[in-house]
């Protein structure tokens, strides 16, 4: 392959990453509570004035920040409760996340993803166990990522890339993955309004509390179920 073709090919990974972290430096103090009150009332009447452009300004934008691993995701996930409510606002935010996730999977895949992938497989040792893991449970390591919190969503978005994931498979598994997360964090931005009016600060740490993290981590268990039973088998 020429090589101004394989530049090229990971010049949207690299692009990525450059502005991850001048994003990263900009924008980290920038995408605050405190921002959102400020402007809430723009924010609202344009909602109001042009629905479907604003509705297709926050998905885009929710899209890029994804995309670019910029910081305030769960922030924007809380505005897309704020602005339009639990239901569409649950909608427009796991599809802005899948969009963006999406996104820079193909970068990371088209970049490195196909190279690497076969190096690992040519490897052998950890890495190609890894690789055969994830092919072997690909369904439920797929889920398992977005299911299990602890997981960093850009990490999520990187490892099937560079395992040789199909597209689809990691598509449909973003969507439905992160739709635990995303309800409970757009119900809490759902009721930013009042929180607003009393200017206090949203609290974050329901998604602790054992009725809504149980559910999920149930959800994460019956996800892993598969590979147990897989390594019982005789």
């Amino acid at each position: 392959m020429p090589r101004p073709t394989r530049i090229a090919a990971k010049l949207p990974i690299l692009i990525i990453g450059v502005v991850a972290v001048t994003g990263f430096v900009l924008l980290r103090d920038q995408i605050t509570f405190a921002t959102l009150a400020r402007h809430r009332e723009a924010l609202l009447a344009a909602r109001d004035a042009h629905y479907l452009l604003t509705t297709l300004a926050f998905v885009l934008g929710y899209a890029g920040f994804v995309a670019f691993s910029l910081p305030g995701a769960i922030f924007l996930t809380l505005a897309g409760g704020f602005l339009f409510g639990l239901f569409p606002g649950v909608l427009y935010n796991v599809l802005a996340a899948t969009l963006g996730a999406c996104g820079i999977f193909l970068a990371a895949r088209t970049g490195f993803g196909a190279s690497l992938a076969q190096r690992m497989a040519e490897g052998g040792g950890a890495p190609a166990r890894l690789q055969a893991a994830l092919r072997d449970n690909e369904w439920s390591m797929l889920f398992l990522m977005r299911l299990v919190p602890v997981v960093p969503f850009f990490l999520a978005n990187l490892v099937p890339a560079f395992t040789g994931t199909r597209l689809s498979r990691f598509a449909i598994s973003t969507f439905l993955g992160i739709i635990p997360g995303a309800l409970v964090f757009t119900s809490v931005g759902s009721g930013l309004g009042e929180v607003f009016a009393r200017g206090a600060a949203p609290d974050l740490s329901v998604l602790w509390q054992p009725h809504v993290i149980g559910p999920i981590l149930g959800l994460a268990a019956l996800s892993a179920l598969p590979i147990f039973l897989k390594r019982r088998a005789p």
